[in-house]
């Protein structure tokens, strides 16, 4: 039975997107959804996503890593799964929405989203390794030459490194320059670097005020990913949280089509 597909994408992460509010796919064919994800024999993608209906939100959010696997919070794929609600008729001035980690606010703005992320209460440094969860876990490491680094095989070893055990983490590395950040990421699910990873560049947005000892309060930090410019815009505690954490960018519609289900 062939069944409608878009294609997004959000700053060179790419998605493939279901509606799947008549709940025709069933939420459990994963090897199906790492078909999908296959870029010389599917459709190709870093991700499935299923648009759900669910009482007391706009929408919910179901998110696959390309292993097909289920996986936890994705900020591209979240402002992706906004711009898509829009299209199939959800218009909202203020989204409301479900999605593995919980509520999610978001707005949209012109061709950006802001999507309001989780508050961080803590980050751990780890042997000058950053280690906090934005939705999803992830280590920030600072280092002097982003282009430098041998993302696959350096990311992949500490994504399994026993520190992390048993789910690993998310991988970034970064480098500020002026007052932009530069960051190479390595996803966990899809096991090598992506354009780019929404909830790691959120993460790495708040490890970067530890790092410059930004004041306590509200800043902005604009951030350059392998796929394109993102900001992210949060508020900074005294007691080391953070929260009113905004991830804002492009969730952009690539193509249609249909694919057998």
């Amino acid at each position: 039975m062939p069944i409608q597909f878009y294609k997004y994408q959000g700053t060179g992460n790419d998605f493939v997107l279901f509606d799947n509010r008549s709940g025709q796919i069933d939420r459990t064919r994963y090897d199906w959804f790492n078909f999908i994800c296959d870029r010389r024999f599917g459709i190709g993608a870093d991700g499935v996503m299923l648009l759900q209906e669910r009482e007391g939100y706009d929408f919910e959010m179901l998110y696959f890593n390309a292993d097909g696997l289920p996986g936890s919070m994705c900020g591209n794929g979240g402002r992706c799964m906004v711009q898509f609600a829009k299209r199939l008729g959800i218009d909202k001035a203020h989204y409301h929405f479900l999605a593995s980690d919980g509520d999610h606010d978001a707005i949209i703005t012109g061709d950006e989203v802001s999507l309001h992320m989780r508050d961080v209460l803590s980050v751990e440094l780890h042997k000058g390794q950053y280690i906090l969860n934005t939705g999803s876990p992830h280590v920030v490491l600072a280092v002097d030459d982003v282009m430098a680094v041998d993302v696959n095989r350096d990311g992949a070893q500490l994504r399994y490194d026993p520190l992390f055990a048993p789910g690993g983490t998310n991988v970034n590395y970064i480098h500020i320059q002026g007052e932009t950040m530069h960051i190479r990421t390595y996803e966990r699910g899809v096991e090598q670097e992506t354009l780019s990873c929404g909830t790691g560049v959120t993460a790495s947005a708040l490890v970067s005020a530890l790092m410059q000892n930004l004041p306590f309060g509200t800043h902005e930090v604009p951030i350059r990913t392998m796929g394109g410019a993102l900001r992210v815009q949060f508020h900074y505690h005294a007691d080391g949280s953070f929260t009113d954490i905004y991830l804002i960018g492009p969730g952009t519609f690539v193509f249609s089509g249909e694919i057998n289900a």
